[in-house]
């Protein structure tokens, strides 16, 4: 059984999340009533159960954010409880004139691997999360994100399809460090001409050879687990990126919503099936361990080096 490592999940508590606690609203994965409740390690750990997973990374769930240390300070305390997760994606903001204080407060945290602040901001009310669709090409964000590289930590990105000309941007600005695309760019019009535009979009944010990109949350705009769709995504994202440059995440507990652990493994594995084994390989194993240093013992460690880009 081939080994996996799941780039890409959530643990919580119910009570440190503002948006589980408040009333329901509407969201982009559709109604949640389901995961308005804790998520401990203990079950993602029966989720995961006889799929091979053995190793994963936990990405912020957006406490509060004047409680961005504490949540990495839980999640670290439950590694070390429990052996799982083995990376930490914290939050910063990192619009602020200087990131550097909060940042230094998280790098005393042995798992720390890099930042999320998501930046997606899209033209319906229903899919937009930051307040300002161009925070990419903000300076304060771009002088932030390159101090990231101090801390030998990647940048979790998470735009649509408009936003990656100023993405590639970003990623031009800070080549120091690596730039970890969410969900293959969250391509949400399926329309043939909103599929060819997230294409060439995402082309062009491929062509800065510092960007990876995660094959997760394919089921976010269809809330459902499709096999031929995620082989759709899965396809085109490997074409433009290539295998080192492409990483499996489950999206959990957010993807729970509507389907196991289980069935959704096994969709990216039958999507995969017709790739030879080292791009299998790549993509559900080897990428992740260097993207996200989960081997790393040092405090500080350069950027991973990636194959030719593909994406020009």
């Amino acid at each position: 059984m081939m080994k996996i490592i799941d780039a890409h999940h959530h643990i919580w508590r119910r009570k440190d999340l503002p948006w589980l606690m408040g009333a329901m609203q509407p969201r982009i994965f559709g109604p949640y009533e389901s995961i308005r409740r804790d998520y401990p390690i203990e079950e993602y750990l029966e989720d995961i159960s006889g799929r091979n997973i053995v190793k994963s990374v936990y990405v912020q769930a957006n406490w509060a954010k004047e409680r961005f240390e504490d949540e990495v300070a839980w999640v670290q305390g439950e590694a070390d409880r429990s052996g799982w997760p083995h990376g930490i994606v914290g939050y910063c903001d990192m619009t602020v004139e200087d990131a550097r204080p909060a940042l230094e407060r998280l790098k005393k945290y042995p798992l720390m691997r890099g930042i999320r602040q998501q930046l997606h901001w899209h033209e319906n009310p229903l899919y937009r999360f930051a307040v300002d669709p161009n925070l990419a090409r903000d300076p304060n964000v771009m002088r932030n994100v390159a101090a990231l590289a101090d801390y030998g930590w990647s940048f979790d990105l998470q735009v649509f399809a408009s936003q990656m000309r100023g993405a590639a941007e970003l990623a031009a600005a800070c080549p120091k460090v690596t730039f970890i695309l969410q969900h293959a760019g969250m391509p949400e019009d399926l329309s043939p001409a909103g599929y060819d535009y997230w294409r060439q979009e995402l082309k062009h944010l491929a062509g800065q050879p510092n960007v990876v990109t995660k094959l997760s949350a394919f089921g976010t705009f269809i809330h459902k687990n499709e096999t031929g769709h995620i082989s759709r995504i899965l396809h085109e994202a490997l074409e433009i990126f290539g295998p080192d440059r492409c990483l499996f995440g489950s999206n959990f507990p957010i993807e729970k919503i509507w389907t196991d652990y289980g069935p959704l493994v096994d969709s990216f594995l039958i999507a995969a099936s017709d790739l030879d084994e080292a791009v299998r390989t790549a993509i559900f194993h080897d990428t992740a361990m260097k993207v996200y240093q989960l081997d790393r013992t040092g405090s500080v460690a350069g950027r991973p080096k990636f194959g030719k880009k593909t994406g020009a």
